[in-house]
């Protein structure tokens, strides 16, 4: 049955009359017979054997009564039990063998998972997340799933009204939720210097980044640094921003940068010899296609995390891209009254917030990808990606283009101080 909070209970496990599921001090689950009074490590009906793993969840923690017993302390619900809360989604042992062969290892996630799925049991209290664009849509939901299990979450946006709505609006779900926002407008470079000052004044660490902001479907029209409004919210934005913030990751390392790219990355008409400034930001709307615009940022962030990645991962910060789902009923896109009429139409098909979100969390705190990047996720999946957007020397190029780009605007900016 499933729940707000996406638990749900296998009917093939369920547990015959009189027997008991119990866990030990080192995590292997073991059944009891209160009619025979003999217990047993495989579950009376399936045969299976099961281990719980990792922390307790947020919130709980693990005491001795005055009997020496193990009891297990919820303090968020204030709650006591003597049930380990991580039997309720303990998972088969890989060890077991079932008639002579191993078990056959299932996928762990899918398209349809949500973010709360993944965070199941996790106890990330210790972790400290910027989320751009974390106001509404698949951005919300990423840090609504996040601070519900501990993590301190800043969001990151343009809009402080609507930044306040949105934390006020969790708070009230999650009253101990550990949530700020702070402002950044990704179309202007010093509004990511003064995020970035305000973030260093609190002394916080970094450990994880989610570059989630996006905008889609934009007519032509140049920033106040003078690139094109696109290209510049979706990836020079974020090119910069992760630049000032890299200092602040390495010194939290282990951490983790997520970039929110999409699969109309492969629809781009990227070369290494077509890369340039006019290419990455063009200056007049002659020839200028929104979609294009929107393709080309896509499969630019996804080269810029692969490079990330090759520059820092033996630092201890590594850095992978995703693709949230096709046709999620967001803001983004708002500014097409087409785009929107199709979004309409495809939400009953197309997935909820909730498991829009999941590719994102998954990468920004999956054990697996502790130590792993530089690589492409869909539904919850490594996948390949388009052949340039994982070439290391397009990547590279691309690097040197985007940061000749920016120090020259910093360059005019600095004039444009002293004159």
């Amino acid at each position: 049955m499933d729940s707000k909070f996406g638990f749900d209970t296998d009917s093939d496990d369920e547990i015959p009359a009189g027997w008991e599921e119990r866990v030990t001090l080192e995590g292997k689950v073991y059944y009891a017979n209160h009619n025979t009074r003999a217990t047993q490590w495989e579950h009376p009906a399936t045969g299976k054997k099961k281990q719980i793993t990792g922390e307790l969840p947020y919130g709980w923690e693990t005491k001795l009564d005055e009997d020496g017993s193990v009891i297990y302390v919820d303090h968020i619900n204030k709650k006591t039990t003597f049930t380990d809360p991580r039997l309720a989604y303990a998972v088969e042992d890989d060890k077991s063998l079932f008639g002579g062969q191993k078990r056959d290892i299932r996928q762990k996630y899918d398209g349809h998972t949500s973010g709360l799925q993944i965070l199941q049991g996790r106890d990330i209290s210790k972790k400290y997340v910027i989320v751009t664009g974390g106001n509404s849509g698949i951005g919300y939901e990423t840090a609504n799933s996040l601070v519900r299990h501990g993590a301190y979450v800043t969001i990151a946006c343009r809009n402080m009204e609507k930044a306040k709505q949105a934390v006020d609006k969790i708070k009230k779900d999650v009253p101990n939720a550990r949530l700020e926002y702070m402002p950044l407008d990704l179309c202007s470079l010093k509004s990511i210097q003064e995020f970035v000052r305000l973030y260093d004044e609190r002394e916080w660490p970094l450990h994880v980044l989610v570059l989630n902001a996006g905008v889609m479907w934009l007519p032509w029209e140049q920033t106040e640094d003078g690139f094109e409004r696109t290209m510049q919210t979706n990836y020079i934005g974020n090119f910069y921003l992760t630049k000032l913030l890299a200092r602040k990751m390495l010194a939290s390392a282990p951490a983790r940068v997520v970039v929110v790219a999409a699969e109309s990355h492969r629809f781009s008409d990227i070369d290494i010899n077509n890369i340039s400034p006019e290419w990455i930001s063009p200056s007049s709307d002659r020839d200028f296609r929104s979609i294009m615009a929107y393709n080309r940022s896509k499969i630019c962030s996804m080269l810029f995390s692969h490079e990330l990645n090759n520059q820092l991962w033996d630092q201890g910060v590594v850095s992978n891209s995703v693709h949230p789902g096709n046709l999620i009923y967001t803001g983004l896109g708002k500014d097409s009254k087409l785009y929107r009429s199709v979004l309409f139409l495809f939400r009953p098909f197309s997935k909820s917030l909730q498991q829009g979100c999941a590719t994102t969390v998954y990468c920004a705190i999956g054990r697996e990808l502790e130590e792993s990047g530089g690589m492409y996720f869909n539904n919850c999946v490594r996948c390949p990606p388009a052949p340039d957007a994982c070439n290391s020397r397009i990547a590279k190029r691309l690097w040197k283009v985007t940061e000749e780009m920016i120090d020259k605007r910093l360059e005019q900016m600095e004039r444009d101080t002293s004159s």
